[in-house]
């Protein structure tokens, strides 16, 4: 009777580092730290016509822990925000990273920072822990959002250190499910209101009786001001 191949290759031991190929060419450590990501809670994005919203479960399962504490959008810079799934200590550290980037880009060039060079920076560094030993894979999904001179951007990047632009994307736990929805409902004359509608609307489908606003972390960067907002508890009622 053959082993089931997953169980063969923990048994040679293909899994036990990031850079040892299996015989039928996969990264087993990175095809694991993808199915860390999945286990890790929601986050959507969507590029609308006046900017770019990111929409992000909270996931706070504990009465004790203060909601604001727990934050899933992240700032880099006045126009640009993050949200990751997966590790979120990971993502800390990518996070921190990027934001040195963006701060030394303003020093330097006297300019912002564009959105695109934070996710590729994101990524060069995610590539590097699939190809060195000594270290694990990044065990996060990032998603980045804002505003350049391209105008309202949105990029994902992968355990591999690939990534991409996207009219709207999802990341974490149900990704293929929320990403199914977005193909039949995106519209790109949506506007940010009009994103938040739909995120939040795809939550609740997905949640059902666990749908409550106060779980979620809501921003947006506008075309008009580059600047980041934030949206929390009552203020997205009007958005149900």
């Amino acid at each position: 009777m053959d082993m089931p191949s997953e169980i063969q290759h923990q048994a040679m031991g293909y899994d036990r580092t990031a850079t040892m190929f299996s015989p039928d060419g996969h990264l087993l450590q990175v095809e694991y730290a993808e199915k860390t990501v999945r286990l890790g809670s929601s986050s959507i994005g969507i590029v609308c016509k006046d900017g770019v919203v990111i929409v992000s479960d909270r996931r706070i399962n504990d009465k004790l822990i203060l909601p604001e504490s727990a934050n899933k959008v992240f700032e880099v810079d006045d126009h640009i925000i993050i949200s990751a799934a997966g590790i979120l200590s990971d993502a800390r550290v990518l996070i921190d990273k990027v934001r040195v980037v963006a701060q030394q880009h303003k020093v330097t060039y006297d300019s912002s920072v564009d959105v695109e060079e934070i996710i590729r920076e994101i990524a060069n560094t995610k590539q590097m822990f699939t190809q060195y030993g000594g270290a694990r894979p990044y065990g996060v999904a990032i998603l980045v959002g804002g505003i350049d001179n391209q105008g309202a951007r949105l990029f994902s990047s992968d355990i591999t250190g690939n990534y991409f632009s996207y009219t709207s994307f999802a990341i974490g736990e149900n990704d293929e499910k929320i990403k199914e929805v977005l193909r039949m409902k995106y519209n790109k004359n949506l506007n940010i209101s009009g994103g938040i509608k739909l995120s939040l609307g795809i939550f609740k489908e997905i949640l059902g009786k666990n749908f409550d606003l106060n779980r979620f972390d809501v921003a947006y960067v506008s075309t008009e001001t580059k600047r980041i907002k934030r949206i929390h508890g009552d203020e997205l009622k009007k958005h149900i």
